[in-house]
């Protein structure tokens, strides 16, 4: 007997989303062996990463958020109200056919700019159980406030939703704090735990090796879109003295502007002791040989640390959300990493010293916190759970030619 679970991942920016869920997807169909998992996705480079025995995906047209915070078509020559259209009916006509037994979407309520809502609603009526999976930390909270009463998203959390799946834990940070939710939204919120991830390239012959020999430090700038000041303020480090720090490896991230990357890598040219690529989707068996990690510190990436528990200094962006500063000043605080944030001016002898520093930092395993890393664990006995109450599907087989 069979089991579908469908995923929903919007995808406008960034490798967060997509990851997070291809992570789940993972530690879903490793359990259970008669599942099938499809992830909706909207990231360009959905095909770059593999994915594992029953676990496919459906890429739906691209949308890129602009810097005044509009949206528009990734590539299509289309009017953005078109490509959404075009992506809401692709949505729901995916769960129309594929039928899940669970539907999981991935931080946005309604999707993005609303796309889900409908898909929402129909598996409401069909009686299918619907999960809103939160990351550990959303935004500040009145900024949070403020973007759900603009999107009317209480309303979809309220009504649409049977669980609510915040891959965290409250005594590091609580993405709904401080916002006027009503009580039943809070007795359907579950604390997982954060996401562990593992080295899946290790098990894959065609994995990278990192390029440097010996000891290093990997420096992540995530999908890299907004990574030019980590990135920066590394090089100018080494710019000035590299005599006394590892060599470094720096991922510039595949949604860097390619103007951006080749100035990097020219710079990184001059520096004997710094490699630089622009992605790699297996980037967790960098991590997991790094003598220490310098990242921006989204979710992701604050996962892979504490899984592969390696001494971290994280420079958060502050704009346009405070996601990464309430992360990394927080775990700063309960001592699990270093966090440096950039005033603007980008001293390189301050950068110099956290990194000469950074490999005998505590690790985060020095700070004991129960339950830290069972978010998959969890969101598998959750699953469980929810598909106890539902009946099986007869198995379907494939039907051989000739």
């Amino acid at each position: 007997m069979t089991q579908r679970v469908l995923i929903y991942s919007h995808d406008s920016f960034g490798l967060g989303h997509l990851r997070r869920c291809r992570a789940i997807a993972h530690a879903l169909v490793e359990t259970h062996p008669d599942m099938s998992v499809l992830i909706l996705s909207g990231s360009p480079i959905i095909g770059s990463f593999d994915f594992r025995t029953r676990v496919d995906f459906v890429r739906v047209p691209g949308v890129i958020k602009l810097r005044n915070g509009e949206y528009t078509s990734l590539s299509l020559h289309m009017d953005v109200e078109e490509t959404l259209a075009l992506r809401a009916s692709i949505i729901r006509h995916t769960a129309e056919i594929f039928n899940p037994d669970l539907f999981i979407v991935d931080k946005e309520p309604g999707g993005l700019r609303g796309e889900v809502r409908e898909t929402l609603e129909m598996l409401n009526k069909r009686g299918v159980p619907v999960v809103l999976g939160l990351r550990d930390v959303m935004d500040d909270p009145p900024s949070l406030a403020r973007e759900w009463e603009r999107k009317n998203a209480l309303p979809v959390v309220r009504d649409l939703y049977d669980e609510i799946w915040v891959y965290g834990l409250p005594q590091i940070c609580n993405p709904l704090e401080e916002i006027d939710l009503p009580q039943s939204v809070h007795r359907k919120t579950v604390y997982t735990g954060y996401l562990p991830r593992v080295d899946e390239g290790a098990t894959r012959p065609s994995s990278h090796e990192p390029p440097i020999d010996g000891p290093y430090l990997l420096v992540t700038a995530g999908g890299g879109g907004d990574g030019d000041a980590l990135v920066d303020w590394v090089l100018r480090a080494y710019e000035l003295d590299d005599d006394t720090l590892l060599p470094a490896l720096v991922v510039l991230g595949p949604f860097m502007p390619p103007e951006m990357q080749a100035g990097f890598l020219e710079r990184v040219q001059h520096l004997p002791k710094v490699e630089a690529i622009t992605f790699d989707p297996g980037v967790e068996g960098f991590i997991k040989q790094a003598a220490g990690v310098v990242a921006m510190g989204g979710y992701n990436t604050f996962c892979e640390i504490l899984s592969f528990d390696k001494p971290a200094l994280i420079v958060p962006r502050t704009v346009p959300r405070q996601e990464q500063l309430i992360r990394s000043q927080r775990a700063a605080e309960l001592g699990m990493i270093k966090c440096l944030v950039d005033d603007g001016n980008r001293d390189p002898r301050m950068m110099a010293t956290a990194l000469r520093h950074l490999p005998q930092q505590t690790r985060p395993s020095d700070i004991v916190v129960p339950g830290l890393l069972d978010g998959l664990d969890n969101v598998n006995r959750l699953t469980n759970r929810i598909l106890s109450k539902r009946p099986r599907r007869p198995v379907v087989l494939a039907r051989q030619n000739g």
